[in-house]
């Protein structure tokens, strides 16, 4: 089987790369097809067979990529990709636009229909940190991107979303069926702590949909301790709002990440994610989690077993989650045994059965077809 790995870009090491990771790990001979790559951020692939589209030689393409938006949908069509039986893409945006040939299956795992061009366009365009006039003129902009992406979607012969709530986005947006694999979280990376500490832990990519600052303004109030991990455009902001129970510490590496959720009394997840990795992370460390109750975090967080939810994403429904919950009444190996069935091991298992059948489903159906023109032909 001559396979062909395709995602959107590597500029950031997140929940997508994850995906893309796991998938070079089981087929490590693939080439993977990116507009750019910055091996800075994404350092797992410099090794790898990673083919970059006309994009990579553009100035300014790792820092400021939004410029070049309306290029990209042309930039991955120019992929060459006749030649592969498999092409297997990881997206979120354009990589599922490929042009393949005419007997490869093409199975897109797809993250979510693209935030910005559909369910979070309005909310996009007002955080963008450009002017009136620049944004007077996006949306025109997103528009066209809009129609080539619901078009890109009738390219995918089989896609496969990463949970419930993207299943349904893509019935939606695209009008597609999908299966459901979750994405591959390191269970076996965590361990239960002997001991729990006196704080609360939540953290990420730090951006405004993440909804950090709705935290803050929780433990402002309660001034317990509170530890925030990761970095991103939202710090600045998020540090001149909080008070000094709130520590920030920056990125960190996955050992002291499982050591940081191990010990928290709770992971607090206030924001919609698509599936949300760092929950299962947390779960995996025997720790429960506090979440707004949307998005991925319904399908793997069960109430009262590992973690509790509140249902209005403001700071007074957080407020009385937190004050209500007691951090002592909870079993961390029965939440650890949940979180097991996320494990990178059970998602690379579904993934190569999945593409197997999908690949053989191609060729009784090529070999269906031609059996008839042959016939024809001798007669």
């Amino acid at each position: 089987m001559k396979i062909a790995l395709v995602h959107d870009y590597l500029s950031q090491d997140g929940g997508a790369e994850r995906v893309l990771k796991a998938f070079h790990e089981l087929w490590p001979t693939a080439p993977i097809f990116v507009l750019f790559a910055d091996h800075q951020k994404v350092e797992h692939f410099k090794e790898s067979d990673v083919r970059e589209s006309f994009l990579a030689r553009l100035p300014f393409i790792k820092t400021h990529y939004q410029w070049y938006l309306p290029f990209m949908p042309i930039a991955t069509e120019r992929h060459r990709l006749d030649n592969f039986d498999v092409v297997l893409s990881s997206t979120s945006a354009f990589a599922k636009g490929v042009i393949t040939g005419a007997n490869s299956v093409h199975i897109s795992y797809c993250h979510t229909p693209t935030r910005y061009l559909w369910n979070d366009t309005h909310e996009y365009i007002a955080d963008l940190p450009y002017n009136p006039l620049v944004k007077a003129f996006l949306p025109r902009v997103l528009h066209r991107l809009r129609l080539w992406d619901k078009m890109s979607a009738d390219r995918v012969d089989h896609f496969i979303a990463n949970s419930d709530t993207v299943r349904r986005r893509i019935q939606k947006y695209y009008r597609r069926d999908s299966a459901i694999i979750n994405p591959p979280v390191n269970v076996t990376d965590f361990a239960i702590s002997p001991s729990v500490a006196d704080y609360y832990v939540t953290g990420g990519r730090l951006v405004p949909y993440k909804q950090l600052d709705l935290v803050i303004r929780v433990f402002n109030r309660l001034k317990w301790p509170l530890k925030i991990f990761g970095t991103g455009p939202e710090l600045e902001h998020l540090k001149d709002i909080a008070k000094h129970n709130i520590e920030f510490l920056g990125r960190v590496s996955e050992p002291a990440k499982a050591t940081l959720l191990s010990r928290a009394r709770a992971f607090i997840h206030p924001q919609v994610e698509d599936f949300g990795i760092t929950p299962i992370e947390s779960m995996a460390a025997g720790r429960p989690v506090i979440a707004y109750a949307d998005g991925g975090a319904t399908e793997t967080i069960i109430p009262g077993v590992t973690g509790v939810f509140f249902h209005e994403q403001t700071w007074e429904a957080l407020f009385m989650a937190l004050t209500n919950f007691d951090y002592t009444a909870w079993d961390p190996v029965r939440i650890k045994t949940h979180a097991s069935q996320f494990d990178s091991a059970v998602f690379k298992q579904a993934i190569t059965r999945y593409v197997a059948e999908r690949l053989e489903e191609q060729r009784v159906g090529l070999k269906q077809i031609a059996f008839p023109l042959s016939t024809l032909a001798a007669v």
